[in-house]
């Protein structure tokens, strides 16, 4: 195929133009049975003394075994989608306005979008492939196929117009940016490691073309 374009989510980690879901993993909520267990060990301790600081120990060991998860899927998604297409661009998202949304935040922070973006980055530059931001205005609610405005809440997966236009939310999304990005070019992404020039990226959605 030509081009690919992956928007990502909650539902899914990304979703791209050909209907192609990436499983979100969900490393905190599998985890979270354990982490909880652990936190409540610390408090059946004596404080001040050494099994306490033990309990302590083994409960940030839990949380930190979730954060490397989140880092290293990331890292070996962006690796794939970069090692196969020539150019990717994704949606500008603050993130960190986002996550203020309390009913979302954990979830949000789970998917681990800035990860993904950073590692988006690094590896645009490691293995030349092109990274480009596109503004995030309307990628939900627009149809891919008439360009008319759809509304829906985050609550309905499902994108349908009076078109006739039928299609899961995000692959929907994914196919208006990568019209996005063909019409306007977006800009260049932001390099989390210093090699290019910067500018404020938040991921949500990647496009990306093939390499041949």
């Amino acid at each position: 195929m030509e081009r690919l374009d992956s928007f990502v989510g909650l539902e899914y980690f990304y979703s791209d133009s050909n209907g192609y879901h990436e499983e979100n993993p969900r490393f905190l909520r599998k985890g979270s049975k354990a982490i909880k267990h652990a936190q409540r060990r610390i408090y059946t301790k004596e404080k001040g003394k050494n099994n306490r600081r033990k309990a302590r120990g083994r409960y940030q060991r839990k949380h930190l075994k979730v954060s490397r998860q989140r880092e290293e899927h990331a890292k070996r998604i962006a690796r794939n989608v970069c090692k196969a297409n020539a150019l990717v661009a994704y949606e500008e998202l603050n993130v960190k306005g986002l996550v203020k949304n309390r009913r979302l935040a954990k979830s949000i922070s789970d998917v681990a979008w800035s990860a993904f973006r950073r590692w988006l980055e690094y590896f645009a530059i490691k293995l030349g492939t092109q990274v480009v931001a596109v503004p995030p205005h309307y990628t939900s609610q627009k149809c891919s196929g008439c360009r008319n405005i759809v509304n829906k809440g985050l609550s309905t997966r499902t994108h349908a117009c009076k078109c006739g236009c039928v299609l899961q939310r995000d692959v929907n999304a994914a196919i208006n940016i990568l019209s996005k990005a063909k019409s306007t070019g977006g800009h260049p992404g932001s390099n989390a490691w210093g090699d290019v020039s910067s500018t404020n990226v938040g991921s949500n959605t990647c496009k990306s073309k093939k390499r041949r």
